[in-house]
């Protein structure tokens, strides 16, 4: 049953990729991230305010891990991951992003001494192999920014982007399975605080007259970020963050593969 429950997680969670490119259309990227993200923190945190205010009693320690885990699994990941959306398409940033499992067997035996066997490599070694083909492949804005290898600088944006998020669900189960932070007052917390991050990015990077979107795009915009909110952070954020009481990081990403179908 949790193992299904994983692969609805990551059914849901791909089809971010898409509801963000139709987002893109009404509002910049880091402006996205920050609505997005401060919506959902208030809406979590304000729920564990009215039924559970001891959750915010924490150690200056726990605090500095959910600023880390805000930091690399919030604001890094989302800025990058919205911004090489609008180069790329859904389909291939998803695919790119299948990359996590490599990151993830690298950090779960730096953080928790977790090693590879046989199967697992060669799992990761065919992985690979199948990813080589959709670096080499590009369209539309995307050759406008090429590097002088196939990499191109949205193509980077969401390997980095992938590279985060993993480094961001290491720290989560740190948090929650360490430090005794609940899943709810994790994300909540850390969302919020990354949604802060993302809106100081915002005033320094896109144009507020008064709004970096124009007020004739303020429904379609609305519709799609509580999309998003609901099913990304609300949802999947937070369910991921009880799978990983039963599971390892490692073990996660590695179903993560399973996104671009």
């Amino acid at each position: 049953m949790g193992v299904m429950l994983v692969v609805l997680l990551y059914g849901i969670w791909s089809s971010m990729f898409a509801l963000a490119k139709m987002a893109l259309h009404y509002c910049p990227p880091v402006c996205l991230t920050a609505f997005r993200m401060l919506l959902a923190g208030i809406l979590l945190t304000g729920y564990l305010a009215l039924r559970n205010r001891s959750s915010f009693k924490l150690k200056k320690k726990q605090w500095l891990s959910l600023a880390a885990l805000a930091f690399f699994s919030i604001y890094l990941t989302n800025v990058l991951e919205f911004w090489a959306l609008q180069y790329l398409t859904a389909a291939k940033a998803c695919f790119i992003y299948s990359l996590a499992p490599f990151f993830a067997a690298f950090f779960s035996y730096l953080h928790f001494g977790e090693k590879m066997n046989g199967k697992k490599w060669l799992g990761l070694s065919i992985g690979f192999a199948g990813m080589l083909p959709v670096f080499y492949t590009q369209t539309g804005a995307e050759e406008l920014l090429n590097l002088p290898s196939f990499f191109s600088l949205p193509t980077l944006a969401i390997v980095g982007a992938a590279l985060f998020s993993v480094y961001g669900w290491v720290i989560l189960r740190v948090v929650v399975k360490d430090q005794m932070i609940s899943p709810l007052m994790a994300n909540g917390s850390s969302m919020f605080i990354g949604g802060c991050f993302a809106l100081i990015h915002s005033f320094c990077v896109d144009s507020w007259k008064p709004f970096p979107f124009e007020l004739a795009h303020l429904a379609p915009l609305s519709f799609w970020v509580l999309l998003m909110t609901f099913l990304s952070n609300i949802l999947c954020y937070n369910l991921y963050g009880m799978m990983l009481k039963k599971f390892t990081a490692t073990f996660l990403s590695f179903l993560g593969l399973l996104s671009p179908l």
